[in-house]
């Protein structure tokens, strides 16, 4: 009887390790995709801050946006706006693979215009 039952138990072990499979398939991709999108991420905050840099210098803004487009990821949207003495260049972008989904990456850089650098101070002397 013992020969029946280990031939029984076979089908189960291969099911149990298609799913195992499975799960772990699924587990590794997500994980993968988890690495992009903080890869990503990071190269909206590198490219944030050139274009914050740039725009700062008193670029044209078809510069920074320029400069900041080839540090982002592809396909990002770049705005950049003045707020007074201060520049804010923002980069928005879709995260790689899985472009279904409704996740958008978005970082900003602020930076201290540089011609307002010290004019508060030069009326004080």
């Amino acid at each position: 009887m013992r020969g029946c039952e280990r031939g029984r138990d076979r089908g189960f072990v291969t099911a149990e390790a298609a799913v195992v499979l499975s799960v772990l398939v699924v587990f590794t991709m997500a994980l993968v995709w988890g690495l992009l999108v903080v890869a990503a991420r990071i190269q909206c905050v590198d490219a944030a801050r050139v274009g914050a840099r740039a725009a700062a210098r008193q670029d044209p803004v078809d510069a920074v946006v320029t400069v900041t487009r080839e540090a982002a990821p592809d396909g990002a949207r770049v705005t950049v706006g003045r707020e007074g003495d201060r520049v804010r260049v923002t980069v928005v972008a879709r995260p790689p693979m899985f472009g279904g989904l409704p996740v958008e990456l978005r970082e900003e850089a602020v930076a201290l215009a540089e011609e307002t650098v010290g004019a508060a101070g030069e009326g004080e002397r």
